[in-house]
């Protein structure tokens, strides 16, 4: 379809939700905007509450997830192809006619409606013939016509089917291992679910009560996890005072494990050395203030650094610094050392639904570097005896254990401890012993990767 747009109606005569979701898509697109920023303020400014921002934010994270599937289906509905605000149209268009309740007639019109107030009257027929022809069959039906045959490309036909870069497959194929075959479209599925908001009570800061009348139900991991069934988080008077947090389940096992693998000597200094946006600090400084220990929260981004003082602000213990991770020096020598180490995120793609779309191969190669430089520095400040908790965001094997390989083989002072003793609550976990690796098709979490190194001398 050739680019040619007519004046816009005016804003009233859209359906506000629709268009919130359109604008942020297009945001994603021209802006690499990230949604979980952009939303919230776009839903307070247009006054969507209630049912219908939960509807907004299904339909944007959404669509975003499964952008490439319908790309697919429309493609071949429009060969000739489709100019980009009208692709996302139909892209919101098609993902509430093959994944969510919408009614058939309403999710076409609306569109149209959309089409003639963002884009201009031309292109409405074109968007009502698409989406008519898209509503004739249901998504497995779609999926089945566009998508590779499985037995002749299984990662190919698991990347259409369940929305994610061939590459991402094959990374996740590798990091199951000898469970590939059974359980990778279990969490290529779970990455398409809707997270749990997960709350953490941080312990010497929260009152029982703090969570009393919340609808949801305790966490299955953590001591401090609440899954929240529904609702603003923030609206949580525990929440706004920063007694309790949002925080998942797996970074509280994370800060849990940093705080609880087995020392010898004293346990008086801790240290997070990439300690932004501060919520892991947060628990590792509540954590440490039970025991009668200080934690310093470093931070390279002074932006984050300052979510990191807000995070950690009723904490007596907890100093927040701004310096390279890489080369900080303090004069301690460290009892304790978290290294949650900046990555391509892609343990956390069901709760940021544009980075499985942003995030390319060639991005880890300088977070690999950056990595093994975090770990190397992590373990020179710890002391002889000292526990280094190295972790990420994401299952893909270089960015997990060849980092930790890489970094142990080339010293002769330190040691892999294993780190699933400290979390033997947690199912699943003799399957990467001695690290630690969370799924959320398993465990409800992100993907987290957890490793303990001890300096020996």
């Amino acid at each position: 379809m050739a680019e040619r747009r007519d004046r816009p109606q005016t804003r009233q005569r859209v359906d506000p939700t629709r268009r919130v979701a359109w604008e942020v898509l297009r945001a994603v697109d021209e802006k690499d905007a990230y949604v979980n920023l952009l939303l919230p303020g776009l839903l307070r400014e247009n006054g969507i509450a209630g049912r219908d921002a939960a509807f907004t934010t299904e339909l944007t994270h959404g669509t975003i997830r499964r952008s490439r599937t319908y790309d697919a289906v429309l493609d071949t509905l429009a060969p000739k192809g489709i100019d980009a605000p009208v692709r996302d149209v139909l892209r919101l268009g098609a993902h509430q006619l093959l994944a969510m309740r919408v009614p058939s007639h309403a999710a076409v019109s609306t569109s149209v409606d959309l089409t003639r107030a963002v884009v201009g009257h031309r292109p409405a027929s074109f968007v009502n013939a698409v989406l008519r022809r898209v509503a004739d069959a249901d998504l497995d039906t779609w999926v089945s016509r566009v998508a590779p045959a499985y037995d002749e490309d299984p990662i190919g036909h698991l990347a259409v089917v369940h929305a994610h870069p061939r590459w991402v497959v094959e990374a996740f194929r590798d990091a199951l291992g000898e469970a590939a075959d059974a359980e990778l479209p279990a969490l290529l599925a779970a990455d398409n679910a809707p997270p749990q908001v997960t709350l953490v009570a941080r312990p010497g800061l929260a009152e029982a009560h703090d969570l009393d009348g919340l609808d949801g139900e305790a966490g299955e991991w953590s001591p401090y996890a609440f899954r929240l069934a529904g609702g603003d988080p923030g609206a949580v008077p525990a929440v706004r005072a920063g007694r309790v947090g949002v925080q998942d389940e797996g970074s509280q096992l994370v800060a849990i494990a940093g705080a609880s693998a087995a020392l010898d000597g004293p346990d008086e200094d801790w240290l997070d050395l990439c300690a932004g946006p501060g919520g892991k600090a947060a628990l590792l400084g509540a954590l440490a203030q039970g025991r009668g220990a200080r934690l310093l929260a470093n931070e390279v981004t002074p932006h984050r650094a300052e979510l990191v003082r807000s995070a950690v602000r009723l904490l007596d213990n907890t100093d927040v610094s701004v310096e390279d991770g890489r080369t900080l020096e303090t004069g301690t020598a460290y009892d304790r050392v978290v290294v949650d180490a900046p990555c391509t995120g892609l343990g956390a793609l069901r709760r940021r639904p544009e980075a499985r779309w942003r995030r390319q191969p060639s991005d880890l190669e300088g977070l690999t570097v950056l990595q093994r430089e975090l770990l190397d520095h992590a373990l020179d400040l710890a002391r002889v005896g000292g526990v280094v908790t190295y972790a990420t965001c994401s299952p893909h094997l270089q960015e997990t254990r060849d980092v930790v390989e890489a970094v142990v083989g080339s010293r002769d002072d330190v040691e892999v401890v294993d780190a699933t003793a400290v979390l033997a609550g947690v199912p699943h976990l003799e399957r990467s012993a001695p690290y630690v690796q969370l799924w959320p098709h398993l465990h409800g979490t992100d993907g987290m990767f957890v490793a303990a190194v001890r300096r020996v001398r």
